[in-house]
């Protein structure tokens, strides 16, 4: 394409290499961001520098990839690197929540960014001239580019687009109908969403948690990374307790029918519940429930013994995932039940659907935010990525998935922090055995969905659909589509098809390819039966419609499962204790843990915690399978547990060993009253970071900055406070029995 007058004029106005020392001698003190924020922000911004025209910044889900983009998009803008951003969302919901999160950032002089630039969002077509910032849908800028006439964006409209959850697919559960005239597989999407990038001369910053194959073809390798694991290890994200598994018979063993047996088969096109023999054996495993059978009491089950673990009237929110809308139907009907067998009630909204079909999704979700009811949200994918409720605190998984990138993002739901409900870990319940059914799918699969249209919704398109454009793409999928099926369609939907049609299959096909267009339109609103007959499925060979099951269920097994082999928790105990000392020597950490623990710094404890994370033995993990051990929950700190490993320890809860340990400190001598003051601060703020050295008290974040940090305070102790810090971590760990 051509660039417009005004936006040649602005090109060559541009100088580039001002802005990139701008941006260089920028600070970053006033964007309050945290450290790994700040590094991903220089990473983009060298990148950019390089000449590098995309790039790739992946953050875990809950590390603040809004918000470290709200300050990379605005320091690019306020030193003129780039004249107009587009920030790109894959659905109204992830719009909307970065919308609101542009408005309410604090900046320079504690200003927000759109009191600073002229923002626009969801609501808005196109960028006005002095527009800064536009916040847009794919959806929407697919129909503004590709299927508009004479007035479609120019090239230069944005020199800058930042792509959110850029990993992102369409998926089934939606609440934009406009996606499902665009987009019709994961080929077309990414096929589409490509050349809406690649239509607007500009930088590319993708950002995701997950990088997928094809987001790595578009944007390239990532140019910073910042893990789960790392976050958790920092203090930023919480870890999830081993998953609870939930086994039932029906899940252990399968739902089979035997041969004659007459069986109630739905059908979901019609809505018709027919009875059929079967001519063969059919066994139906976990992988197929509610896609090929509904079976309520497995269900029943499974909730019920949800409902033992978890009371909706107490803080900390559930998030439950289903196969499809009327599963998630049943389910809720089933949790209501179960809870109010539990508790004795459940109050009306405590439990409610948010999915794509739900009335007004985007208020529901808005409402399982921010009030207290709905506490338990029960979805398909609509809640899956980009939605941040950081009360989040449970997971409840009964359906599979094929993609480690969807699985990783819906554990993302529950990462965050939520200190005002004393959110320290979230807990999984497995009820489909998932990690047994990613095992055979790589990492890197793409999430998009397969949506397999219906004849009865591309004839409900056709005739809708004013633009002809669309009005020809849906039509031409419609006859490819009844191109496929005609050899296989049954010979009695083929008769009653040309009863209706008036020809028969093949006379049709070549009818609707040479007909003009609105002839077609007009006689496929004329039939409205049509549509429904070739979606029609003949079930009696059992290879059609859904299933349903009268199987009773019940609950086999209740178990947390430790490490890849899912061991015990005494075996998973028993094999840290050997990591332990098999390691000793080549983790320096470890030998510094159980010989010098007052020698050890900030940077060697991440080091181990990340060292033990990748062999298998995250805190969380050993402080769930000493509690399943002992039947005693004691939060001792992964030195603690180190420590009981090689040197058999006693483990002590981590706060009762700093209150004791700062007790004897204080008792050493007569402390002159601030000292005693400070003490009494780095004692609180030793129970939250484990080690305090003396780049602690320089850290950025650190509670000790504002007051000069480890400089002013080591005067404070008259040049000591290192080898007090020493004598408090030896006293922290002294050897009890």
């Amino acid at each position: 394409g051509w660039y417009t007058p005004e936006g040649l004029t602005a090109l060559l106005r541009q100088d580039i290499a001002e802005a990139h020392a701008k941006l260089n001698d920028e600070p970053t003190d006033y964007l309050g961001l945290r450290p790994y924020q700040v590094r991903a922000i220089r990473a983009a911004e060298h990148a950019i520098e390089r000449g590098q025209r995309a790039m790739l910044l992946a953050m875990a889900t809950g590390t603040g990839k809004t918000r470290t983009c709200i300050g990379l998009c605005y320091r690019l803008l306020k030193t003129k690197r780039f004249r107009r951003i587009l920030f790109l969302v894959d659905r109204s919901a992830l719009g909307e929540q970065t919308e609101n999160a542009f408005k309410d950032a604090r900046l320079e002089s504690l200003q927000t960014f759109d009191a600073i630039f002229d923002l626009k969002g969801l609501g808005d077509a196109k960028p006005e001239p002095d527009t800064k910032l536009h916040i847009a849908t794919v959806q929407s800028l697919v129909r503004r580019v590709l299927y508009t006439d004479g007035d479609a964006l120019p090239i230069d409209a944005y020199d800058c687009i930042v792509v959110d959850e850029c990993h992102r697919g369409y998926t089934l559960d939606r609440e934009m109908t406009d996606g499902e005239l665009l987009f019709r597989d994961e080929a077309d999407f990414i096929s589409k969403y490509r050349r809406v990038l690649e239509h607007f001369d500009a930088v590319k910053v993708g950002l995701t948690a997950t990088p997928a194959l094809h987001t790595r073809d578009i944007f390239g390798d990532p140019v910073f990374t910042y893990s789960y694991r790392e976050a958790v290890v920092d203090g930023f994200l919480v870890d999830h307790e081993p998953p609870t598994r939930i086994v039932t018979a029906l899940a252990e063993d399968g739902i089979t029918f035997r041969v004659g047996e007459e069986v109630e088969v739905y059908q979901p096109t019609t809505g018709e519940l027919q009875l059929s023999l079967l001519p063969d054996e059919i066994t139906l495993d976990i992988d197929q429930f509610h896609r090929r059978v509904l079976t309520e009491n497995y269900n029943r089950v499974v909730c019920e013994q949800v409902a033992k673990h978890i009371d909706p009237s107490l803080p900390g929110k559930t998030l439950v995932f289903c196969v499809n809308d009327a599963h998630a139907d049943m389910v809720v009907r089933l949790l209501k039940d179960a809870f109010v067998a539990a508790y004795g009630s459940v109050e009306d909204d405590a439990v409610q659907k948010i999915t794509g079909a739900s009335d007004r999704p985007l208020e529901r979700i808005r409402r399982y935010k921010n009030e207290r009811l709905p506490n338990v949200a029960v979805t398909v994918d609509l809640l899956t990525t980009g939605v941040d409720v950081p009360a989040i605190s449970n997971l409840v998984f009964l359906r599979r998935v094929r993609s480690r990138v969807l699985y990783e993002q819906m554990l993302g739901r529950a990462t965050r922090l939520c200190p005002e409900i004393g959110k320290d870990v979230f807990r999984i319940f497995d009820a489909v055995d998932i990690y047994s059914a990613l095992a055979p799918y790589t990492e890197m699969k793409p999430v998009v969905a397969d949506v397999k249209t219906t004849f009865e919704q591309l004839a409900r398109d056709l005739v809708r659909l004013t633009d002809e454009k669309l009005q020809r793409e849906v039509l031409d999928q419609f006859i490819a589509k009844l191109a496929r099926k005609r050899r296989h369609l049954h010979t009695s939907i083929a008769e009653r098809v040309e009863i209706e049609a008036g020809m028969d299959v093949e006379s049709l096909i070549e009818w609707m390819r040479e007909e003009p267009l609105p002839n077609v339109r007009t006689w496929v609103a004329a039939r409205p039966r049509l549509a429904p007959l070739l979606d029609a499925k003949v079930v009696s060979d059992g290879h059609g419609g859904v299933f349903i099951s009268h199987h009773d269920d019940e609950v086999r097994l209740v178990e947390h499962g430790y490490g890849p082999g899912r061991a015990r928790p005494e075996d998973y105990l028993d094999g840290f204790a050997a990591f332990v000392r098999e390691h000793a020597n080549d983790i320096p950490a470890l030998l510094v843990v159980t010989q010098r623990p007052r020698d050890l710094t900030r940077k060697q404890l991440k080091s181990l915690r990340l060292a033990l994370d990748r062999a298998g033995y995250p805190e969380v993990h050993l402080r769930s399978a000493w509690r399943d051990r002992t039947n005693q929950d004691i939060a001792a700190s992964i030195i603690g547990y180190v420590r009981q490993a090689a040197l058999g320890d006693a483990l002590v809860p981590y706060d009762e060993r700093v209150a004791g340990a700062l007790k004897g400190i204080l008792a050493l001598r007569a402390w002159t009253a601030p000292q005693r003051q400070w003490l009494e601060r780095i004692g609180k703020q030793l129970r939250q970071e484990v080690v305090l050295d003396r780049a602690s008290f320089d850290a950025e974040g650190s509670p000790f900055i504002s007051h000069g940090g480890f400089a002013r305070l080591d005067k404070v102790f008259e040049g000591k406070l290192e080898t007090i810090l020493g004598d408090l971590a030896d006293e922290v760990w002294r050897r009890r029995a």
